[in-house]
């Protein structure tokens, strides 16, 4: 019998990556002519992985994340990991924002994930393992399927395929 090869389904965020996107988003804050006067702040924790930007309007609250974005996108982290909240009044006429970072798969995400692995009726297992999907399969052309199949759909959040054996 043929030895059963796997790959596991993640969604991870390198936070060095994010923490050094971040400082140069902060720095072009302080730089930048548009935004140099505005009082506008970006601060990012480390440890609880959330993102806080304040602004004097929502138009200037955007650009700030406009610019978070830009930095993030060319440090390779894929928007799609972070989420942002809704735009709450602040203090005077300032308003505030809230994002965090997606890390690992949800118990639905992954649910959802697995249905569509069956869905396709090919011959593999996919079991969910905590914050990450184990797929096995004997035939690895068949994980190659699966693999094409979930990078072709959209889950609301990056996933990387990892630990291919």
């Amino acid at each position: 019998m043929a030895k059963e090869s796997s790959f596991d389904v993640v969604s991870n965020v390198d936070l060095q990556e994010v923490d050094n996107a971040y400082q140069q988003a902060a720095r072009e804050l302080t730089q930048r002519y548009d935004l140099k006067q505005t009082g506008s702040t970006i601060d990012f924790s480390k440890r609880d992985e959330t993102f806080s930007v304040s602004a004097p309007s929502e138009f200037v609250c955007g650009q700030v994340i406009d610019v978070l974005n830009s930095k993030l996108a060319k440090r390779g982290i894929d928007l799609t990991a972070l989420s942002w909240g809704d735009i709450q009044p602040a203090t005077g006429a300032s308003v505030r924002r809230s994002g965090r970072l997606i890390q690992g798969i949800d118990k639905d995400t992954a649910k959802k994930i697995a249905k569509d692995i069956r869905d396709l009726k090919l011959k593999c297992k996919a079991t969910v393992e905590g914050d990450k999907l184990r797929v096995s399969s004997a035939s690895r052309d068949t994980l190659q399927q699966v693999i094409a199949h979930l990078k072709e759909r959209d889950y609301g959040q990056p996933l990387q395929f990892v630990n291919y054996r």
